[in-house]
């Protein structure tokens, strides 16, 4: 019960203060630096762009069977930083202490730059960076996605149909849209602004190839997703439609469906969602 207690206090103060989080960037960027101890990098660029940076957190005692849990950011695929995601970084540095941790940033969408393929590319620049460096950085080629709302699409959508080396071992959603053909999408006005951003062509092919429901195989990694009923930017159809191709698909995979939650949560369901994707990633990843 303690140890229940100090999550969950954790994870309030975590999310409370997020703001205020200022790590130091390291500049200890030697390849021939072997050391075991913990260590971390800030900012470290995979791309020419100010946006392709990340974090990377490095667990002591790291051998090359070390996993890594990538962490993607939300913001309607037009804004957000990886420093939102601080709060399960923290919480996962603290509770998953032998999984290396990457917080990473991406391009932004603007009316001149599309967000899907840059995006998705955007996370196959910082896997193949980490599969380079992995003498380097110490660590595996296998890895855990957790993303978060437009974060949480891109996770399932790269995993579904960009990871051509079967590298991710699990996949996390927490209010992710699914489906952008979803009826509940293209026919409701007030989604229209989420549209823009994808362009003025949004067919329905288009649509089915930048969904994860569409392209989700039999082969796609344990899925464990998380979704909200009173959700006021992404129906619910999203995570109860993709629950269900999972089932079709004989997916390991779990669903929780919070009724009376919006686009995100605190408090009890917060520990609840910790304490599932915990064991799911021990589960899959460690």
């Amino acid at each position: 019960m303690k140890t229940i207690k100090q999550t969950f206090l954790f994870l309030f103060l975590t999310i409370g203060f997020v703001a205020c989080t200022d790590d130091e960037s390291s500049t200890d960027n030697d390849p021939q630096d072997q050391t075991l101890d913990f260590r971390q990098e800030l900012n470290v660029s995979y791309g020419t762009d100010s946006n392709q940076v990340f974090d990377i957190y490095l667990p002591s005692g790291r051998t090359s069977n070390t996993k890594v849990m990538i962490l993607i950011h939300g913001g309607s695929w037009v804004s957000g930083d990886k420093t939102d995601m601080n709060p399960y970084k923290d919480i996962s540095l603290q509770e998953l202490p032998d999984v290396a941790i990457v917080n990473m940033n991406y391009r932004l969408a603007d009316q001149d730059n599309l967000p899907l393929p840059m995006q998705t590319n955007d996370i196959t620049s910082v896997i193949n960076f980490l599969k380079a460096n992995q003498n380097t950085y110490t660590i595996s080629n296998d890895f855990g996605i957790i993303g978060v709302s437009a974060g949480g699409h891109l996770a399932l959508l790269w995993s579904y149909s960009l990871d051509t080396d079967n590298d991710v071992k699990m996949v996390c959603s927490i209010v992710g849209p699914t489906n952008l053909a979803d009826p509940e999408y293209t026919e409701n006005p007030i989604y229209d602004p989420v549209f823009e951003i994808f362009g003025d062509d949004l067919t329905n092919e288009y649509l089915e190839n930048s969904s994860p429901l569409y392209q989700v195989t039999a082969s796609a990694p344990p899925t464990i997703l998380f979704y909200g009923g009173q959700d006021p930017l992404v129906p619910s159809s999203q995570g109860n439609d993709m629950n269900a191709q999972l089932e079709i698909l004989d997916i390991p995979h779990e669903f929780t469906f919070y009724e009376n939650e919006g686009h995100g949560w605190v408090g009890l369901n917060l520990l609840d969602t910790w304490t599932k994707l915990k064991l799911f990633t021990e589960t899959h990843l460690e």
